[in-house]
C-alpha cells in the first residue's frame, strides 16, 4: 500500500525528482538563499534539513569513522562533495543550538510568467545577533568641565580591557580641548575691550570735527560782517559827490 507516498511528486519520475532536489540543495548550500517555486521550496525543506541533521552528528562525534560515515551519507544525498565540504566545515557551527526549523519560505506576490506558478524564496535561517546597549552621550557642558580639570602626574592605572596607550591618547585629547576653549575665551574678551576703546576715540573725533565746523562758521559770519560795513562805506561816498553837484 502507498500510504503517505504522493507527497510532492512535482509531475516527474523518480530519478527525475531525486537528481532536482538534490541540485537545489547544493544551491542552496552556495547561496544560503534561493528563488523557486513554491511546490519546489516545500518539496527541498526535508531534504536539505535531513542532510544539516547528518553534518550536527558529525559534528558532535569525535569518532574519525563516524564523521567519514556521515559525510558519506551526505555526498550520496547531495552528489556535490564541495556543496557536502562546505555544510559540514563551515554552515554546521550556526545551527549547532538549534533542534530543527533550519530553513524558512517566503511566499513571493507575483507569479511566475507563462504557467502563472506561485514563486517563492527558500533560506537557511541565521542566528538573531544579540542587541546592543546604547551609550548615552554625554552633554557638552560635562565635557568642558572634564577637559578643565588638570590630570595629575602620576600614571593612573589604565581598566581592564583597555590599553594604558589609549588611556593616554584620551588625557592629552582632553589637555588640548581644555586649551582651545582657554584662548577662544581669550580672543573673544580681547575682541570686547577692543571694541570698548574704539567709542570713546570715535567720540573724540566727532567732538573734533563739531569744534572745527564752530570756528568756520564764525570765520564766515566775521568775513560776512567786514563786507556789509565796506559795501556801506562805498555807498556812502557815492551819495557825498552827486550832493555837491547839486
Amino acid at each position: 500500500m502507498r500510504h503517505r507516498k504522493h507527497n510532492h511528486q512535482l509531475g516527474v519520475k523518480t530519478a527525475h525528482r531525486s537528481s532536482l532536489i538534490a541540485n537545489l540543495s547544493c544551491s542552496l548550500i552556495e547561496n544560503g538563499r534561493i528563488k523557486t517555486t513554491l511546490a519546489k521550496a516545500r518539496a527541498l525543506r526535508p531534504s536539505i534539513e535531513k542532510a544539516i541533521t547528518l553534518a550536527k552528528k558529525a559534528h558532535a562525534t569525535d569518532d574519525s569513522s563516524k564523521k567519514l560515515h556521515y559525510r558519506r551519507l551526505a555526498i550520496a544525498r547531495l552528489r556535490s562533495k564541495t556543496a557536502v565540504a562546505k555544510l559540514f566545515d563551515e554552515l554546521v557551527e550556526q545551527f549547532a543550538n538549534r533542534s530543527g526549523g533550519y530553513t524558512r519560505i517566503y511566499k513571493l506576490a507575483i507569479p511566475r510568467l507563462g504557467d502563472a506558478a506561485e514563486m517563492a524564496l527558500i533560506e537557511f535561517v541565521e542566528e538573531v545577533a544579540k542587541k546592543k546597549t546604547k551609550k548615552k552621550k554625554s552633554s557638552k557642558k560635562s565635557k568642558s568641565k572634564e577637559a578643565v580639570v588638570e590630570v595629575p602626574s602620576e600614571e593612573v592605572p589604565a581598566p581592564k580591557g583597555v590599553e594604558s596607550s589609549d588611556v593616554e591618547d584620551s588625557n592629552v585629547k582632553d589637555i588640548e580641548e581644555g586649551k582651545k576653549m582657554e584662548t577662544a575665551k581669550a580672543e573673544e574678551e580681547n575682541s570686547s575691550d577692543s571694541e570698548g576703546a574704539s567709542e570713546p576715540e570715535a567720540k573724540e573725533e566727532e567732538n573734533a570735527l563739531s569744534d572745527d565746523e564752530a570756528e568756520s562758521n564764525e570765520q564766515e559770519e566775521k568775513t560776512s560782517a567786514e563786507e556789509a560795513e565796506v559795501s556801506s562805506e562805498e555807498d556812502s561816498e557815492e551819495e557825498q559827490p552827486q550832493e555837491e553837484k547839486k
